[in-house]
């Protein structure tokens, strides 16, 4: 009776909890990958609402117009080949010594001034505005913060409020979205995430007419400080290591190629 009643057991769990995996998996535009997902994209807008508020609140927006337009320029460019064209992207600046960038759902991108010795051209600025824009339009972020609610057991977002920086919905939030100035410690995305970020990355950013190739002289620049700094920039404590993504990189320019047209 105990082994019948163990193995009705087993299999009743085993498909309450495949019904759950196909309830809570969603697909990944442009790689097509599976994905547990705790979070609806109308929780994830909001939550992006409310995150960008709070950054602008924090930080100090660059008034420099040139910067801000170059900013702005390349990343409408990006936007308008993305798969959500219709997000109301915007583009802030934050003054800033610190090499560091993010996008928020919803289309926030914020780029420190800090990371712009590091992209002289705007091709590799758009290396860096594209990586993190990728990682928004395949909800990297609601991933990992679904994984950070299973283990807490809470269930959905609906039951965190956001709140504030040191808010347990706060902290999940901006762990799961890299942003630096409202946690202590981030959590990196995994190595799968930034490989199919990268990829991702450099499709944009050649469908929006800048030479992919760019992207292998931003991490060189990268790297050179990188080797140079006990204390690496921001922008690659969150990354994995240096060489191996130029490398990995380097391997996928001949595909990214076959999107480039160059603009005027």
């Amino acid at each position: 009776m105990k082994t019948r009643f163990g193995k009705r057991f087993l299999i009743v769990l085993g498909l309450l909890l495949a019904t759950a995996v196909l309830t809570y998996c969603t697909t990944t535009p442009y790689t097509d990958r599976s994905q547990f997902m705790l979070v609806s994209q109308q929780e994830e807008l909001q939550l992006g609402q409310q995150a960008a508020a709070q950054v602008l609140k924090t930080e100090k927006v660059s008034k420099d117009p040139e910067i801000n337009a170059r900013v702005r320029r390349i990343g409408e460019r990006l936007a308008k080949v993305s798969v959500r064209p219709d997000y109301k992207w915007e583009f802030y600046v934050i003054d800033k010594d610190e090499a560091n960038a993010f996008c928020l759902p919803g289309g926030k991108v914020f780029v420190y001034t800090g990371i712009l010795k590091y992209a002289p051209t705007d091709a590799e600025l758009a290396t860096v505005m594209g990586h993190e824009i990728a990682h928004a339009l395949l909800r990297h972020g609601a991933e990992r913060m679904s994984t950070a609610l299973a283990l807490e057991g809470v269930g959905t977002v609906g039951s965190l409020a956001l709140g504030g920086s040191g808010s347990v919905g706060g902290q999940v939030f901006a762990q799961s979205y890299g942003m630096v100035a409202n946690v202590g410690v981030l959590l990196p995305f995994s190595r799968d995430q930034e490989s199919e970020a990268d990829k991702v990355g450099l499709e944009l950013m050649a469908q929006a007419g800048y030479d992919p190739a760019a992207a292998l002289t931003f991490w060189e620049h990268m790297a050179k400080d990188e080797d140079k700094s006990k204390k690496p920039p921001v922008f690659l404590s969150t990354h994995p290591p240096t060489a191996e993504r130029i490398e990995a990189i380097r391997d996928l320019l001949p595909w990214a190629k076959t999107f480039y047209h160059p603009r005027d």
